[in-house]
């Protein structure tokens, strides 16, 4: 029988840290039992805990009990090296802070704060070794999602964004394609142009051809077996890193490169490319460490264990330029899963996605298991779908993207080792539904907000309305008072700004012609902006709109861009209104109710039970947070895998059992 567990603490004294152990035991008997461990800091990738090779007479300091002998304490030492291989060493993985310079991590006084705030809690355990596999069962891993930095005046972080912006202006980045370590040049040349100052072309890059991609695919396949062997925490350790890079170095690095290739104002970017980017690499190496706990039962005699593969072959990340952290978590979070994967950038999110990349390869990514392939879109999904070792597609973009995506995915179905993942998000016509009872005030900057930053341009935006008509003047007053005040420009040049321009001419182009169609429909009417300007940037003003026909194309496709439709209503028909919401349009992304009455509330969540992935009440219908609000939609928005959810590193695996009997079977019959 297990002994219980016993808690204890031992002081270090130094610099006001403590090291905290929670014993509890493990089924091998010859070794100590697991403990979870508080750790306050690491030095280098890995702390070793080494139990003096369990020696009862050299035990006379605080440390480890074993299960045989509860009462005799073990001589524990610490070590900041890389993963050794003795049998029973008792390890635990690094806890993803970089204090170089730091040798005595626990007599550093000056660290202490520091090391707090990056505490982690890790499980140590004896490595256990299933069909070649290095198992670390690990308890929680404690991780925050990372703090929004304000960029005030004077402020260190505004200090070093304004030194990258500065560094960036009126450069050309030049940007290859990387396949292994080799960076490809092809003949194929491409620029992303900055959306709000389309003279200046802020990257040069190439279009990876068919035979570059097919090159690609098979040094990825190469590649694959000994990077889906290592152990889940060494993966995760990259994650980890790179999260802790963007956090510090590079933060100012990657928000400059966002703010100019894809026209985000400052806290735009910073709550896109450095906090969601950071918070789903924690998260996703967090969940995936944690995944190791979900162990089937054990029956007398015999033990199982749940292997959690890779795919077998590659995954084709696909990306959106709207956001930074989308690209690079489409492609970081199956490659962290044991994946190799083939990673298709967005052309107007290059110099941002390339930096991310190559954080990656600087924290230890082996070359070949993320490939940086630019390429036209067609090519690309033409020649991945074709290709025998396809095993999965993580796409964020168009609806007709994904589904001639998942139709050649059909017709190639006989091609392929496996029945390849798919995995989309493909935006949303998001509502904003309020009742009588709603707070004005809420309704009025939720919606503003929702509506207009960064242009629209969020897949969770709102751009339709329904008001009823006791409360429309109201709303309708408070909208056109603020809409007065919102500013659009250079997001560089003024950090105020509200919104920049839309992402290219092909969007400005798609807006206006939306905004012509409006101007002469007689059933709608703009009330406030509906101007568009593309002399230096796609600019495009945020654009209020009134319909009298619900069933209007304005209100149930989607735009992506700064406009908002709204249909007023009787205010006794809500519930009308709500199946009609229900019954509008194709998607069902996200969508917010505004009411303070309990039942009203009630009734619309049964009504729009399935009308919305991300639902929300009294708030607005953007602003999803990793770990807090997982993202995803259903129908034409996509197939709902929720990222930002611990569930969704397991969309990225092939998980194997293996039962192992200790007993030999004695009968050839069953009795």
């Amino acid at each position: 029988m297990a002994d219980p567990p016993v808690e204890g603490s031992i002081s270090q004294d130094r610099g006001g840290f403590s090291t905290l152990y929670d014993f509890s035991t493990k089924r091998e008997p010859q070794f100590p039992p697991v403990r979870d461990i508080y750790i306050k800091h690491v030095v280098c990738y890995y702390i070793v805990v080494t139990a003096n090779n369990l020696k009862p007479d050299k035990a006379r300091k605080p440390g480890v009990q074993t299960e045989n002998n509860p009462g005799t304490r073990w001589c524990c030492s610490v070590s900041s090296v890389p993963l050794p291989e003795p049998e029973r060493s008792i390890s635990c993985i690094r806890a993803g802070i970089d204090h170089s310079g730091v040798s005595e991590g626990l007599s550093a006084s000056s660290r202490a704060a520091t090391c707090r705030r990056n505490m982690l809690r890790v499980r140590a355990a004896v490595s256990q070794v299933r069909r070649g596999f290095r198992m670390f069962p690990c308890a929680a891993v404690e991780v925050k999602n990372e703090p929004i930095l304000g960029f005030m005046e004077g402020s260190a972080e505004r200090k070093e964004l304004l030194k990258a912006l500065d560094s960036l202006k009126g450069r050309t980045e030049e940007i290859p394609c990387v396949v292994g370590d080799e960076r490809v040049w092809t003949k194929d040349i491409r620029y992303q142009l900055s959306p709000f100052n389309h003279s200046h072309k802020v990257a040069k890059f190439c279009y990876a051809d068919k035979e570059l991609i097919n090159k690609a695919i098979l040094a990825s396949v190469s590649a694959r077996k000994e990077w889906d062997l290592k152990p889940v925490q060494d993966r995760a350790q990259i994650l980890f890193k790179a999260a802790d890079v963007i956090s510090g170095p590079k933060r100012a690095e990657i928000l400059a490169k966002t703010m100019i290739g894809q026209g985000k104002t400052v806290i735009q970017a910073e709550i896109d490319a450095a906090a969601e980017l950071i918070d789903f690499f924690r998260f996703n190496a967090k969940h995936a460490i944690e995944l190791e706990k979900q162990q089937p039962l054990n029956a007398e005699g015999s033990t199982n264990t749940m292997l959690y593969r890779g795919l077998e072959g590659f995954v084709a990340a696909v990306a959106p330029f709207n956001f930074t952290a989308i690209g690079g978590n489409l492609a970081g979070t199956p490659a962290l899963m044991g994946n190799v994967v083939l990673w298709k950038p967005s052309d107007t999110a290059m110099s941002a996605s390339y930096a991310v990349y190559n954080v990656l390869r600087d924290c230890g990514l082996p070359p070949n298991i993320i490939q940086f392939l630019p390429a036209d879109g067609p090519v690309f999904g033409d020649t991945v779908t074709s290709s025998q070792h396809l095993a999965g597609i993580n796409f964020t973009g168009s609806v007709p993207t994904f589904k001639r995506l998942w139709k050649q995915v059909a017709q190639n179905l006989d091609t392929y080792r496996t029945f390849p993942r798919l995995a989309g998000e493909c935006g949303g016509k998001n509502f904003h539904f309020v009742h009588k009872s709603a707070d004005i005030e809420s309704v009025v900057k939720g919606t503003i907000r929702s509506a207009f930053e960064y242009g629209g341009q969020k897949c969770s935006a709102c751009s339709r309305m329904y008001v009823p008509d006791s409360i429309w003047p109201q709303i309708k007053q408070q909208l056109l008072d603020i809409h007065r005040h919102i500013t659009v420009g250079d997001p560089v040049e003024d950090f105020s700004t509200f919104f920049s321009a839309v992402i290219d001419d092909k969007s400005f182009a798609r807006i206006k012609r939306w905004l012509d169609r409006t101007k002469s429909s007689p059933s709608l009417r703009v009330i406030a902006g509906g101007h568009c300007d593309d002399t230096k940037g796609y600019f495009v003003e945020p654009t209020i709109i009134e319909t009298t026909d619900p069933q209007d194309a304005i209100m149930n496709e989607e735009i992506f861009g700064p406009v908002l439709s709204v249909y007023v209503y009787p205010e006794n028909e809500y519930k009308e209104v709500l199946q009609l919401i229900d019954n509008t349009s194709p998607y069902a992304l996200t969508g917010a109710v505004y009411a303070q009455d309990k039942k009203v509330v009630e009734e619309a969540a049964k009504a729009l039970r399935n009308a919305a992935g991300n639902y929300y009440v009294n708030d607005k219908s953007t602003g999803s947070i990793v770990a807090q609000q997982p993202f995803g939609g259903a129908r034409a928005s996509g197939t709902n895998d929720k990222p930002g959810g611990r569930h969704y590193v397991l969309r990225w695996t092939s998980p194997q059992v293996v039962k192992e009997t200790q007993v030999p079977l004695t009968d050839w019959r069953l009795c």
